[in-house]
């Protein structure tokens, strides 16, 4: 079975700075890891090739020194990497980051899973996993702490939801993004990381997967980033004392000098 697994470098969260002109992240020259999310979807990756068999691509979007995150994933088991880098693709939403991945999952051959990390420590939106489904018109699965590999045709799933675990029959090829509850990844060998440092990374870019610029990065992007700014400071806390019902009528009468109530 060919599985994908999307691995995301996101910048340190102590470092992140913005461009004051197009409101996006700088990545240049800050600190960088991989997704931490990611590293579960790699190792729940790994894990189904050797219960199955088959192979796995590591698959990241970014600039060049993306590549480093290809490498660990590479190091952590995968089999193979891929690292989509254009100047096109810069400044792409969510939406548009899950239409240039899918792009180049259609590119490869036979793939029936693709595992991504539930959401990135950056942007925090979840999006980009069931963007990838829609693109592809695959099957999903989201927030997922456990899977099961049953046969070629599909998988089981538990999902964490609001009402407890789902369990999900989940018909391939499919889409599922990983919690942390899913496994825990491995230590890398030293020969694995060797491996990782000779292996060959693809690089594509837009030419690789389609032509039409429109629909990449701000261009192809519906959602744009118009402000960014800190939030005013709180005022300070009251605190009343006293007997409950005391302390209820005094933050009362508050409320309503506020037009509160």
């Amino acid at each position: 079975m060919h599985i994908v697994v999307c691995v995301k470098q996101v910048p340190d969260t102590s470092q992140v700075r913005i461009d004051p002109e197009t409101n996006t992240l700088i990545r240049e020259g800050v600190p960088s890891i991989m997704n931490p999310l990611d590293a579960f979807a790699v190792e729940g990756a790994v894990r189904l090739k050797e219960e199955l068999g088959g192979r796995v691509t590591a698959l990241s979007m970014g600039p060049p020194q993306a590549e480093a995150v290809v490498r660990e994933a590479i190091a952590h088991g995968c089999d193979e990497g891929i690292l989509l880098s254009d100047p096109a693709f810069a400044g792409s939403d969510t939406w548009t980051t899950s239409y240039t991945l899918a792009r180049a999952i259609r590119r490869l051959d036979d793939v029936k899973l693709v595992l991504c990390g539930n959401q990135a420590i950056d942007g925090d939106t979840a999006q980009v996993g069931p963007g990838l489904a829609v693109h592809l018109g695959w099957s999903q699965a989201t927030y997922v702490s456990d899977i099961q590999g049953a046969n070629g045709e599909e998988l089981t799933a538990e999902c964490l939801t609001d009402r407890g675990i789902e369990v999900l029959q989940v018909k391939l090829p499919a889409v599922m993004t990983a919690l942390k509850d899913l496994n825990e990844p491995r230590l890398p060998s030293l020969i694995s990381q060797m491996r990782a440092r000779r292996c060959k990374i693809e690089t594509w870019g837009l030419e690789e997967i389609d032509d039409d610029e429109k629909q990449f990065g701000l261009n192809g992007s519906p959602t744009r980033v118009i402000r960014v700014f800190s939030p005013p400071p709180r005022g300070e806390a009251r605190i009343w004392n006293g007997e409950p019902a005391d302390a209820a009528r005094e933050l009362a009468a508050a409320l309503d000098g506020e037009g509160l109530l």
